[in-house]
């Protein structure tokens, strides 16, 4: 379901081109879907803790994965062809957000206020997630690992990802992978390189560059996230 777009409302934000390398842009605002969708558009996403006021980035470089360039190693190939862990797109995706959050030692992002805000956009059709599904016992699956993020045109704006078993998350990102480039996305988002995600392939690139392919991005029309071959029900 679409969210209108000529509703005006003042941003929050800055124009992310004129921030400095660090990214902080904006103060303030709400998670309402006009206001996350207008933010992803324009290059930019929140990144808060509970009880901080709602901060929004657009950092310099910027970190993707470009979508032919995500690492699988051969042990990781073999994982994912052993049938240890099955997929499935869009089933759990308030699970997925929240475990996200509670997987993290050092606190989260994913506040109450966040979970809403991308739930919402989720139940209108802008916000997904891949899920992983481990077998505890013979026919028993259980929710094992998982990616979610935001899809605007061929953008797919990755916010976070989980693991309860080993190479969980590398099988999200892998499958998440290679549905996006079937269903014809072109920018795959994951904002900041951590240890974990240049491990798998995610390269930065200039903020304007990104901007850029950002734009073209967005000019796509007729893709769409659903119906993956990953889809299996466990």
């Amino acid at each position: 379901m679409p969210v209108p777009d000529d509703d005006p409302f003042e941003k929050p934000w800055r124009d992310p081109a004129r921030g400095d390398k660090l990214g902080l842009i904006g103060v303030g605002g709400d998670l309402l879907p006009r206001t996350l969708l207008a933010a992803y558009r324009d290059g930019v996403f929140p990144w808060f803790s509970e009880g901080d006021p709602l901060l929004w980035w657009s950092p310099d470089p910027r970190a993707i994965f470009e979508l032919d360039g995500i690492h699988c190693s051969r042990s990781l190939a073999r994982t994912i062809r052993s049938g240890r862990f099955r997929t499935t797109v869009d089933r759990e995706f308030e699970a997925v957000m929240r475990a996200c959050g509670t997987t993290r030692p050092d606190g989260t992002w994913v506040t109450e206020s966040m979970v809403a805000g991308y739930a919402e956009l989720h139940r209108l059709g802008h916000a997904h997630s891949l899920e992983v599904w481990a077998e505890a016992a013979p026919g028993d699956w259980h929710l094992a690992g998982g990616i979610y993020g935001v899809a605007q045109g061929g953008l797919f704006a990755g916010e976070s990802m989980f693991h309860h078993a080993r190479d969980a998350s590398k099988v999200a990102l892998v499958a998440l992978g290679e549905h996006l480039r079937a269903r014809g996305y072109t920018l795959f988002d994951t904002q900041m390189v951590t240890d974990h995600t240049t491990s798998m392939g995610a390269v930065q690139i200039p903020r304007a560059d990104y901007l850029q392919r950002l734009h073209a991005a967005l000019a796509m029309t007729g893709v769409t996230f659903g119906g993956s071959r990953f889809r299996r029900s466990p």
